[in-house]
């Protein structure tokens, strides 16, 4: 086997594992209506739903990590594949509300087993940094696309089949990654690692626990016994996994990386640049759909132009710009072309032209791409190669944070104005004004004669605009403030970083 062949198929692999796993993140979004009437979910059951993917996954991302760097990456990846595949057909065919709930938590896993896998390979298999960031570029574009392929995927098979077609799709996908993982060379961490079981229990209880406060402290109020209870528990389950970090010989999570200016900055920024990123990609979700009243379909296509911005900025970019004027400014550079596509969106109208909102999209993906390549870079190539999984387990909860609080912080902030700016019209039932003033999608259907039902449609159409107008305001102001952080602790990162110098002439596809 040639370690180009070993390239090659690494490169392949993280893309489409990438791919899949962000993409179900997203692609239940569209479907979530139909789901609803051919199960009759609660509204309680469709969070479940929604959000137990990501509780699964977050929790376990730092112990699956661990666990690459002990038993092998490559294995990791093979089981965390199947596993994906066989949660996809389970979550697919499931006839109540509970099983599939049951079905996206086992995805949830597996997830968490195929991420960590996928990052540290490319740190593992290519040893150089130009062939490196070329190979974490095109993951990372892959990714950050994959926001938008899963409105896209999901509008284009809810067109034509039934819910369960999104899921599906994973299965031959996992085909093909299976068939390319056998070019790639098995590795592990040189010596035995003990996997401390303590330290796994409390990382998946505090992690959880933290990501369950802030998506539901924003649904139902930051001062609810539940969520305060949570925070509570999450706290203190990360206070206590962090001292046991600090006193083992071979810890779950080794502290030390953050003393390192340039990975804790890195990781920052993953989260921040995520959270903008994953608010963006809602509000455009929520704009098309019930601003514009397109279908689930071309709701999906219209995100095309993001997509392919990312993919191009990640994978062609990244390198030039990296050569060209620095990490520091490479990462400035992708979050201020973020915070143009937010400025842009921030003065969209209920009809603006179609061309203001692809302009956006190119600027808010191809700033992602470039950002999460540079930071993601950074992160693999200032540790050592035997705790790439660890540090990918850190790099990939980060963007799983940064996601949750996106949605969660910016979709508030979008509901708080839209009910702060909603003014009726006078004579509306009562009824029908606090269904409008719960969600703007009642709007749409609120079964009042005309011309009330417009004017009722038309006010919480201003209203919804005003919110999304002010949550890209707030997006680009703390894009643009993060920008000034990272020149400031980035600036002085080498253009190169080498951890394993030795090996560098081993590195596939070049130098």
């Amino acid at each position: 086997m040639t370690s180009r062949v070993a390239g090659y198929a690494t490169i392949f692999v993280s893309c489409l594992a990438q791919l899949i796993v962000t993409v179900d993140m997203t692609v239940l979004y569209l479907a979530v209506p139909e789901l609803s009437v051919q199960l009759g979910a609660s509204s309680v059951s469709m969070l479940w739903i929604v959000d137990v993917y990501g509780f699964t996954m977050a929790g376990l991302l730092v112990t699956m990590g661990n666990l690459g760097d002990r038993v092998g990456r490559r294995r990791m990846l093979v089981c965390g594949v199947i596993g994906f595949a066989v949660a996809s057909v389970l979550t697919a065919y499931a006839p109540t509300a509970e099983l599939l709930i049951v079905a996206r938590a086992l995805l949830g896993v597996a997830g968490a087993a195929i991420l960590p896998a996928t990052t540290s390979l490319l740190r593992v298999v290519f040893t150089t940094q130009r062939a490196r960031t070329a190979a974490v570029g095109a993951s990372a574009g892959v990714s950050a696309a994959g926001f938008a392929v899963g409105p896209i995927l999901g509008g284009v098979l809810l067109n034509q089949f039934w819910w369960g077609s999104v899921f599906l799709v994973n299965v031959p996908i996992a085909l093909l990654i299976l068939a390319a993982a056998k070019f790639i060379p098995e590795s592990r961490a040189p010596q035995r690692l003990r996997l401390d079981v303590a330290s796994v229990l409390l990382s998946v209880i505090g992690v959880v626990a933290v990501v369950y406060t802030i998506k539901t402290g924003f649904l139902v109020g930051l001062w609810h016994p539940d969520v305060l209870s949570a925070l509570l528990v999450g706290l203190l389950a990360l206070g206590l996994f962090a001292r046991r970090q600090l006193r083992l010989p071979t810890p779950l999570i080794d502290l030390r990386l953050f003393r390192s200016r340039e990975f804790t900055t890195s990781v920052g920024s993953n989260l921040v640049a995520v959270f903008t990123l994953s608010a963006f990609g809602f509000i455009i979700s929520q704009y098309f759909q019930l601003v514009r009243e397109w279908t689930p379909l071309e709701a999906g296509l219209a995100y095309v132009p993001g997509a392919l911005a990312a993919v191009v900025a990640g994978g062609v970019l990244a390198p030039t710009a990296i050569n060209r004027i620095g990490r520091g400014y490479a990462v400035a550079l992708g979050l201020l072309l973020a915070a143009l596509g937010f400025g842009l969106l921030a003065g969209v109208q209920a009809y603006s032209p179609y061309a203001l909102v692809v302009v956006a999209q190119v600027a808010v993906g191809a700033g992602a791409g470039l950002t999460l390549t540079v930071t993601g870079d950074t992160i693999l190539g200032t540790v050592p190669r035997d705790r790439a999984g660890a540090a990918a387990a850190i790099s990939v909860t980060a963007y799983e944070l940064g996601g949750s609080l996106g949605i969660a912080v910016i979709g508030s902030v979008l509901s708080g104005i839209y009910r702060a700016q909603l003014v009726l019209p006078q004579g509306v039932p009562q009824a029908v004004a606090e269904r409008v003033r719960e969600s703007f999608s009642a709007a749409v259907a609120t079964g009042l004669p005309e011309p009330a039902a417009a004017a009722v449609q038309a006010a919480a159409t201003d209203a919804y605009l005003s919110g999304i107008r002010t949550s890209m305001m707030v997006s680009a102001a703390i894009t643009v403030l993060l920008a000034l952080v990272v020149v400031r602790f980035l600036r002085g990162v080498p253009k190169v970083i080498e951890q394993d110098a030795a090996l560098e002439q081993d590195s596939p596809l070049g130098t």
